[in-house]
């Protein structure tokens, strides 16, 4: 029965590419918790200063773990390796790389081969990005088509909405704090994401479905996609003032800024994701 249970809940999702359901939900989100914690105290163990410099050297690795997903996507990964691309399999593939890229460079630099191992790390996930935008590129042009408009479109959607939220809190809020550059990558970050889900589900010619409960559980209850936007702003706003809150009565600065990166994370990552599927049609 437990075996069962298994199947249904966390492998068949898995091998077949079905939607998020309340208990891999719940699964994940506790993982997440759990693991962001843990690589926090392990990088506080490593003497690797998390700050901005090294939040911002993380980001290439963010991309790179969604358009990886999306080569899985377009099947040219044969079975049973696809898997090692499927979430949640692929934040460990993700994870193991960025490490990789964080210790060498570090190496390189204490060897005094480089001056800054966060321009290195940064390179390095550049190049991983580069390597997986390879076969996405040839499906493009061979099996499908690389629609820009669709990427222009959802960018100039992120930007917009981004830019008038950030305004809203900055100049009516008073919200000085939100010039911090991290802030406005977690408002980018997860109002891509909303502009990303919206345009996919509304105004792109396939057809496309919203995988997570409670994204999808909002668009059946207002009956739009544009709904998102509303989820994201009852996330950002309290969310960014806890933050900061935190932040000013003497909080963790290190675990201060692993939290925002996790928030950043799970915005743009399935955002781009969803992006670039919808720019190859696939």
């Amino acid at each position: 029965m437990i075996g069962d249970f298994i199947y249904k809940y966390y492998v068949d999702p898995i091998l077949n590419g079905g939607a998020y359901n309340p208990v891999d939900t719940l699964t994940y989100a506790t993982v997440l918790i759990v693991a962001v914690y843990l690589v926090y105290r392990w990088l506080v163990r490593s003497k690797i200063e998390i700050n901005g410099d090294f939040i911002i050297a993380l980001l290439p690795f963010v991309v790179l773990g969604a358009t990886s997903r999306v080569v899985e996507d377009t099947g040219v990964i044969p079975f049973p390796y696809n898997v090692l691309f499927i979430t949640p399999l692929i934040y460990f593939v993700i994870f193991f790389y960025t490490v990789f890229a964080l210790l060498i460079s570090r190496k390189l630099q204490n060897a005094g081969y480089v001056d800054s191992y966060h321009k290195l790390m940064c390179g390095l996930g550049v190049a991983g990005v580069v390597v997986s935008l390879i076969p996405l590129a040839y499906v493009g042009i061979t099996q499908t088509q690389i629609n820009l408009f669709v990427f222009f479109a959802i960018c100039a959607m992120g930007l917009a909405t981004s830019a008038a939220l950030w305004a809203v809190m900055r100049y009516v809020f008073k919200w000085e704090f939100v010039d911090e550059i991290l802030y406005k990558l977690l408002i980018f970050g997860q109002l891509f994401d909303a502009s990303a889900t919206s345009f996919g589900l509304e105004l792109h010619e396939m057809t496309y479905v919203e995988q997570h409960v409670v994204g999808s559980a909002l668009i059946e209850a207002t009956g739009t996609a544009f709904s998102m936007y509303l989820l994201k702003l009852l996330v950002l706003i309290p969310g960014i003032y806890i933050l900061e809150m935190y932040r000013r009565d003497g909080g963790n600065q290190a675990l201060w800024h692993m939290i925002l990166f996790a928030m950043v994370v799970v915005g743009l990552a399935p955002g781009i994701r969803d992006m670039v599927r919808m720019v190859l049609y696939v």
